[in-house]
């Protein structure tokens, strides 16, 4: 069932959901069912499986260094298979335009639709670790909105070198990413929101947020997002801070502010221990906040752990 099936029979409850990542290669998938284990009590209707791109590691053969390219964590299509095949679950895998030509684009699209996958989240990806910039892959998508326009072709039946009348189409559910407090990469949320738009009109069903602390901030990101004619379903996306070093690594990576009683708090946490309490207890009230607003899901950045995303689903689902 697609994503805005699963908002609509909600008739205005509230879903949870979550996001997991993949094991890494040579792991076993039974890592990830222990996680995903104590999470199905609270009845996600569907799962997020991200990916990742390509990157370059170095291996000494004959005394030289020689550039090898790696998957981290490969296998997202199948991962997804297997969860829904498991759990009786919708699931979603990320599509990135990093990494991937158009044609193994179109080529993962059939896989998902072969096996019976209605929904996919559409993103651009990051710049690669020795970028400072995002490069597209030769071939491949330079920005979130064509990729989703090549989704939605393909669920017309317009292939990337023809177009095929086909009995059975694809008909993908298209997620894409917003951005709150604006992508690190636009000059502002207004400039940002016009990009939000491009996707929107070239086929996007829905929009997941990046992670904030501060609800007012998405509040008004809802709010200017109606204002710039973009009317699809916005799930807030949600992270608890687990470790004291969230506090310099998320503002630095993602570009995101903390509130100051957040950071007082787990600045004043003698142990990590400590810090994963204050940020069970930070979701909790901020959860509890969208969820009295009317926020259509709760969807929730696990990062590979659920202990903490099982407390704070208690509380409130």
């Amino acid at each position: 069932m697609k994503v805005t099936e699963h908002i609509e029979r909600a008739k205005g409850d509230t879903l949870f959901s979550f996001e997991i990542i993949p094991p890494k290669k040579g792991k076993s998938i039974q890592e990830l069912y222990n996680n995903i284990d104590p999470l199905m009590e609270f009845n996600p209707p569907f799962i997020d499986v991200t990916t990742s791109r390509e990157e370059y590691i170095y291996i000494e053969k004959e005394g030289l260094l020689e550039r090898k390219i790696t998957r981290m964590r490969p296998g997202t299509v199948g991962i997804c298979a297997a969860i829904k095949h498991k759990y009786d679950v919708d699931t979603i895998p990320h599509v990135l335009c990093g990494g991937f030509t158009r044609e193994e684009t179109e080529y993962l699209l059939v896989d998902c639709h072969y096996l019976g996958i209605e929904n996919v989240m559409a993103l651009r990806g990051d710049a690669m670790k020795h970028q400072r910039y995002f490069e597209k892959t030769e071939g491949g998508h330079a920005y979130a909105s064509d990729l989703v326009k090549q989704i939605r072709d393909l669920s017309c039946g317009q292939y990337l070198h023809e177009t095929v009348e086909a009995g059975s189409k694809a008909d993908f559910c298209i997620g894409v990413a917003g951005y709150p407090e604006k992508h690190l990469e636009a000059p502002s949320l207004a400039f940002d929101l016009q990009k939000l738009k491009l996707k929107v009109d070239q086929g996007a069903d829905y929009i997941v947020t990046q992670m904030f602390f501060d609800n007012s901030k998405f509040f008004e990101f809802v709010e200017k997002a109606r204002e710039a004619g973009i009317g699809v379903p916005i799930i807030p996306g949600i992270k608890p801070i687990a470790v004291k070093k969230h506090l310099q690594l998320l503002p630095q990576v993602f570009k995101i502010d903390l509130p100051e009683n957040l950071v007082q708090a787990v600045d004043d946490c003698k142990d990590n221990k400590a810090v994963r309490q204050v940020g069970v207890e930070w979701c909790i009230e901020q959860s509890r906040e969208l969820k009295e607003a009317g926020v259509p899901v709760l969807h929730y950045y696990s990062m590979g752990k659920s202990d903490n995303i099982k407390a704070i689903a208690k509380a409130l689902f």
